[in-house]
């Protein structure tokens, strides 16, 4: 039997500890005892990106946040839809998660990182969507398991009634604020719909075959 490697560890500011593992072919990131992404799944976190981009239809020149690296799958996914006038911002806290994706993944990370429309920004997601009103076609998160501060207690702020409002003031007219989580989430969904926003929620499988977990995706788009 094939036993899973460990093959790092990385401290969230604020938080618990992230750890890295590798299973024959697998990869998969770890928080206590909640698998937080894993190489096997990418369905729904593809799904983010592109249904984002569905939404925003033909404008020209989008500029897009995303809310943690993660393996990659949404930022690969986004720029796979992109034009070359389209500038994406990844926003990651961990620096540990860009370096695990160079040295051990980069058959997944494919020189995404590397794109002349990507900028990489490490620190909190929370100031990028702050620092920038009006500066986004839109905002993806996927940085908890779902909306509430799994990864670090600050994350909370994201999904409470003020990180809301912070988020439609970084979003240009019709911006979405895409948000991923693993479960449905009742008060969160009454409270996006309390926002202000159009909100749409979506049941995505998490694999990319259609088969798997069944996730959730909430679409906010700003009238």
């Amino acid at each position: 039997m094939i036993q899973r490697e460990l093959l790092g560890s990385a401290q969230i500011p604020g938080g618990g500890e992230l750890r890295l593992f590798r299973h024959d072919r697998d990869f998969m990131i770890v928080l206590g005892g909640n698998e937080l992404m894993s190489s096997r799944m990418s369905g729904s976190e593809i799904a983010l990106a592109e249904q984002t981009l569905d939404r925003l239809g033909q404008r020209k020149g989008l500029r897009l946040l995303i809310g943690g690296y993660g393996m990659g799958f949404t930022l690969r996914a986004a720029l796979a839809r992109l034009g070359a006038d389209a500038e994406v911002v990844v926003a990651e806290l961990v620096p540990e998660i860009i370096f695990w994706a160079r040295e051990y993944m980069p058959h997944m990370e494919a020189g995404c990182l590397d794109d002349p429309r990507v900028e990489l920004r490490y620190g909190d997601v929370i100031d990028e969507i702050a620092e920038e009103p009006g500066g986004f076609d839109a905002i993806l998160l996927d940085v908890d398991n779902g909306p509430d501060g799994l990864t670090r207690p600050a994350n909370d702020g994201l999904y409470s009634p003020r990180g809301l409002r912070a988020a439609q003031a970084a979003l240009r007219p019709g911006g979405v604020l895409a948000i991923w989580s693993a479960a449905k989430d009742e008060v969160f969904a009454r409270r996006l719909a309390k926002s202000g926003f159009a909100v749409d929620e979506v049941t995505v499988r998490a694999r990319s075959n259609g088969k798997g977990p069944k996730h959730v995706i909430w679409f906010a788009t700003l009238g």
